[in-house]
């Protein structure tokens, strides 16, 4: 699915060298996927525009969100927390082009990393040919019977965010049923106060919204409310919820 955030970072490339590039901040790019999001919930289809945009994106720089990089959110917590994965199980919500999954399996887990978008999940084949991840395409809204508390650790980023506020709730209670009992969830997402306009997709969710999504179904475990380094800043959640 997608990464949500905006501003400049310099980046390596499939090759490993150092590029700066504006995915973030280039609004043409990000109008595209907005516009195809309004044309999928119109249809009734709120969910399709995500194959539509990796299907004819063409280039990786054409994808809004297409840092190359793994979530600097996650490796942040992960550094802090010294997340070890060896003998474990994770999941990766929305893998997109397969960063944040290629750094769980570095970390030592058996990664299985799902999109909605056969276009998305091909693309991270293609990039990561030798990888121990299993990329799977599958729908949050209708996930493998087998993924049931099948997980030790899942890691939802900016996946949340993009989805209209109707679909979140069975997003939400999809993946607290994906963990095993004492299972972790890191959840991350773009950020806004109660009396803060609700934006535009990448829609910010409030601390109240992201709790209710998940704590019918888990046991909250640390929040965080912060800026991240992007340029410029932007508020975000991070929160960690047990099973």
């Amino acid at each position: 699915m997608v990464e949500g955030g905006v501003g400049r970072r310099a980046h390596v490339d499939g090759r490993g060298s150092l590029r700066r590039v504006s995915l973030r901040g280039d609004q043409e790019k990000r109008q595209r996927a907005r516009e195809l999001a309004r044309e999928a919930l119109a249809r009734g289809e709120p969910t399709a525009w995500f194959e539509e945009l990796y299907a004819t994106a063409g280039d990786i720089e054409v994808i809004p969100w297409a840092d190359l990089e793994p979530n600097p959110s996650f490796l942040v917590w992960a550094r802090r927390e010294i997340l070890a994965g060896a003998g474990k199980r994770a999941l990766k919500v929305g893998s997109g082009l397969g960063d944040d999954a290629e750094a769980l399996a570095g970390r030592g887990f058996d990664v299985v990393a799902f999109d909605i978008a056969p276009a998305a999940v091909a693309w991270a084949r293609s990039r990561f040919p030798e990888s121990s991840v299993s990329y799977v395409v599958a729908d949050l809204l209708a996930l493998p019977d087998g993924w049931r508390h099948a997980f030790d650790f899942v890691l939802e980023a900016y996946t949340l965010q993009v989805l209209p506020p109707a679909l979140r709730p069975a997003a939400a209670a999809a993946i607290a049923g994906t963990l095993k009992p004492g299972g972790l969830l890191l959840a991350i997402t773009r950020a806004r106060g109660l009396s803060d306009p609700e934006g535009e997709m990448p829609w910010p969710l409030t601390e109240d919204e992201l709790k209710a999504l998940f704590e019918p179904h888990l046991a909250l475990r640390s929040f965080e409310d912060y800026l991240d380094d992007e340029n410029p800043p932007v508020r975000r959640f991070r929160a960690t919820f047990a099973a």
